[in-house]
C-alpha cells in the first residue's frame, strides 16, 4: 500500500502544482460546457428542426476547431519546451508559427462552407426517416445559421494561437477570463435574439449565431487587450508583429513533429462527423438525440477533458528541463486522480441521465433516447479519461506519428466502419450502436498503456531546435 502511494498519490506541493494549471482550466471549461448547454436548450425550444440544423453545422465548424488545434499543437509542444528551457526567443517563433497556419486555415474554412456548405448539410438528412417537409425546414435552418457563423471563424482562431502560446507559460487565469466574458456576452444576447425578449428582434436561429459571434469578438479584444499591456511578464510578446520570420529550421522541425497532430485532429473530427452522419441514419430524432447527450455529457466531462491538457503542459515543461523522471511520476500521478474524478462525474452523470433531457422542448422519443446515451456515457467516462491522458502524455515528448495512429486511424479502422457496418447492415436502433462503438475504445486503453509503460514518449524536442 505504501509502494502504491507513493507511486500513484502525490504530495501536497505536487496538486498544489497540478492544481494550478487545472483549476482556472476546470473553471474556464466548466462555465464553457454550462452556457453551451443553456445555448442549446435555448435552440431547442424553437424545436426540433432548429435544433437539429444548428447541431448540423456546429458538427462542421467542429472540423474547423478541430483542425486550428491540431495545427496550433505541434507549435505547442515546442513553445512549452522551449520555456521550459528558457528560451523565449524561440517561443516567439513558436507564436508567429501559430498565427500564420491559423490565417490560412480560416481562409480555406470559409470558402469550403461557402461552396460545398449546403452538400456537406445533406449528408446528415436521411430521407428514409424524416419528413421531406422536416428536411427542408432543417436545412434551412442550417444554412441561416452557417452564413453569421462564419463571421465567428477569424476571432475563434486569434484568441487560440494567443492563448495556447500563454498556456505554453503556465498562464492559465486570462484565457480562462477571456472565455468568462465571451460565456456571458453569448448568455445574454441568446436570451435576447433568439426570444425577441426586452424589444429586441426575434431572430431564432440566426440570433443565436449572432450571439456566438459577438461574443467570440468579445473574447478576443479582452485577451489581446491584457496580454499586449503586459510584455514585460509575456516576453515572447516583445517584437513579436514587427516580422512574420520564423527560422526554416524550425518550420522543418514543426512541421515533421506537428504534421501529424494535424492530420490527426482534421482526420479524427472528419471521422467523428462521419460516425454521427451513421448514426443520422436513423432519422432526425438520433440527430436530436445525440445532439443533446453530447452537449450534456460535456459538461460532465470537464475534468476529462482539461486533465489532459494540464498533463501536456506538465509533462512538456518537464521534459524540456530534461527531467525525465519526473515527466514520467507526474504522468503517473495525474492520470490516477483523472480517473478518480471521472469515476465521481460519470457516476452523477448517469444518476441524473433520465431527468436532464427533459429541458429540452423535444419530443418524447428523443428525451428517451439522449437519456439512454447519457448512461452510456456516465458508464465509459473512467476509460475515456484515461485514453486522453495517454494522448497528450505521448504528444508532450513528440511522439505525434504514435498519437496519429491512436487517435485517427483507430477512429476510421475500428470506430467508423464498426458505426456504418451496425447502422447499413443491421436493425440496431441507434442507442445500441452507440454503446458498442464506445466499448471499441477498450482497445485504445490497452495500446495507450502499453506505450505509457514502455517510456518511449519521454523525449526533449528542443535541444537541437
Amino acid at each position: 500500500m505504501t509502494n502504491f502511494r507513493k507511486r500513484y498519490i502525490g504530495s501536497r506541493a505536487f496538486y498544489a502544482s497540478v492544481l494550478a494549471i487545472l483549476i482556472p482550466m476546470i473553471v474556464q471549461s466548466g462555465i464553457t460546457q454550462f452556457v453551451n448547454l443553456l445555448d442549446n436548450v435555448m435552440v431547442g425550444r424553437l424545436g426540433t428542426n432548429p435544433m437539429s440544423g444548428v447541431a448540423i453545422v456546429n458538427q462542421l465548424i467542429f472540423i474547423f476547431n478541430l483542425t486550428i488545434f491540431g495545427g496550433f499543437s505541434g507549435a505547442s509542444i515546442f513553445g512549452a519546451q522551449f520555456y521550459g528551457k528558457g528560451d523565449h526567443e524561440g517561443l516567439r517563433q513558436s507564436f508567429r508559427f501559430r498565427l500564420l497556419f491559423g490565417l490560412g486555415v480560416v481562409a480555406i474554412g470559409v470558402a469550403v462552407f461557402l461552396v460545398f456548405g449546403e452538400q456537406l448539410f445533406h449528408l446528415y438528412l436521411n430521407k428514409e426517416n424524416s419528413s421531406p417537409q422536416d428536411i427542408a425546414e432543417t436545412l434551412a435552418f442550417a444554412k441561416e445559421y452557417m452564413l453569421i457563423s462564419l463571421w465567428g471563424l477569424l476571432p475563434f482562431m486569434l484568441v487560440q494561437c494567443l492563448s495556447s502560446a500563454l498556456k505554453d507559460m503556465r498562464e492559465t487565469f486570462s484565457p480562462m477570463m477571456a472565455s468568462i466574458i465571451s460565456i456571458f456576452v453569448n448568455l445574454i444576447l441568446n436570451y435576447l435574439l433568439i426570444f425577441g425578449s426586452f424589444g429586441f428582434p426575434k431572430m431564432g436561429v440566426a440570433g443565436a449565431a449572432l450571439a456566438t459571434v459577438t461574443a467570440r469578438y468579445a473574447e478576443m479584444l479582452y485577451l489581446a487587450v491584457y496580454a499586449l499591456r503586459r510584455k514585460k511578464k509575456f516576453l515572447f510578446l516583445q517584437g513579436a508583429f514587427k516580422s512574420m520570420r520564423v527560422p526554416v529550421s524550425l518550420v522543418k522541425k514543426i512541421t515533421v513533429t506537428g504534421t501529424p497532430l494535424l492530420l490527426n485532429e482534421l482526420l479524427w473530427s472528419i471521422g467523428t462527423a462521419c460516425v454521427n452522419m451513421c448514426y443520422a441514419t436513423r432519422g432526425l430524432t438520433a440527430v436530436a438525440a445525440t445532439n443533446i447527450s453530447g452537449t450534456i455529457n460535456n459538461l460532465f466531462s470537464i475534468i476529462l477533458m482539461t486533465s489532459g491538457n494540464a498533463l501536456g503542459i506538465l509533462s512538456g515543461q518537464l521534459l524540456g528541463a530534461n527531467d525525465k523522471e519526473g515527466a514520467k511520476d507526474t504522468v503517473r500521478k495525474v492520470i490516477f486522480f483523472s480517473i478518480m474524478g471521472n469515476i465521481v462525474m460519470g457516476g452523477l452523470l448517469v444518476l441524473c441521465a433520465p431527468t436532464i433531457p427533459h429541458i429540452y422542448n423535444t419530443e418524447p422519443q428523443v428525451r428517451e433516447i439522449a437519456a439512454r446515451l447519457l448512461m452510456i456515457c456516465g458508464c465509459t467516462m473512467p476509460m475515456h479519461a484515461f485514453i486522453n491522458c495517454a494522448y497528450f502524455t505521448i504528444r508532450s515528448g513528440g511522439k505525434t506519428f504514435i498519437t496519429f495512429l491512436f487517435d485517427c486511424v483507430f477512429t476510421w479502422v475500428v470506430s467508423l466502419p464498426l458505426a456504418f457496418c451496425l447502422c447499413q447492415f443491421t436493425a440496431l436502433p441507434v442507442v445500441w450502436v452507440f454503446f458498442f462503438v464506445s466499448c471499441a475504445d477498450i482497445l485504445k486503453i490497452i495500446i495507450g498503456g502499453a506505450m505509457l509503460k514502455s517510456g518511449i514518449w519521454a523525449n526533449n524536442v528542443v535541444n537541437s531546435a
